[in-house]
């Protein structure tokens, strides 16, 4: 098996990633991954949305599947197989906001809890903390916590990252912007 990362959007794809999908007969993805790299797809390779990610160990040797930005940042890397990397929302956030990534600890609270205390150290060490978020993720909460700890910092949200849509919102732990949805956050100084 093939674990390919597509990137975090629109011509985010490797070159090693796109000749991966074009040699695939087989590929395995959500919509939007699919729909990432439905231009290297081969005519007649058989192609499957992921509907039960617990059955993805199951899946033949020869099976490309498909991670949205790279598959070893929240991603399915974890899967038995070579994995070949995308580009990450990291690193795409990172540009966008000229941070550089040796200051940053990426945390993902995407179908997982959230542990105030862990991003409040980080900050303590001068760090800047990425978080990939979800509608669960309640940011109000965390950023009262943070700023009663006094760690006072600066908060960027970054959604639809290369869509034309994208769209980066700045302010403070005092006042954090919205995080809609599946997002990308920056806390810290930058």
């Amino acid at each position: 098996m093939i674990i390919v990362g597509v990137g975090a959007g629109p011509q985010m794809l490797t070159a090693q990633a796109a000749q991966a999908v074009a040699q695939s007969g087989l590929i395995y993805g959500s919509k939007r991954a699919i729909e990432l790299v439905a231009d290297h797809i081969s005519p007649g390779c058989t192609v499957k949305i992921i509907e039960d990610y617990k059955k993805l160990r199951d899946l033949p040797d020869d099976a490309v599947v498909l991670s949205t930005g790279d598959p070893m940042l929240s991603g399915l890397g974890y899967l038995k197989g070579e994995v070949i990397p995308g580009i990450s929302s990291l690193q795409v956030a990172c540009a966008r906001l000229k941070i550089s990534q040796l200051k940053v600890i990426p945390i993902t609270v995407h179908g997982r809890s959230l542990d105030p205390e862990a991003i409040a150290f980080e900050l303590r060490r001068n760090r800047c903390v990425f978080l990939l978020t979800d509608e669960a993720t309640d940011m109000q909460s965390l950023c009262q916590y943070l700023e009663s700890q006094g760690l006072h910092r600066e908060v960027a949200v970054l959604t639809d990252l290369g869509y034309p849509e994208e769209r980066i919102d700045r302010a403070s732990t005092s006042r954090p912007p919205r995080a809609p949805g599946l997002s990308c956050v920056f806390i810290g100084e930058f």
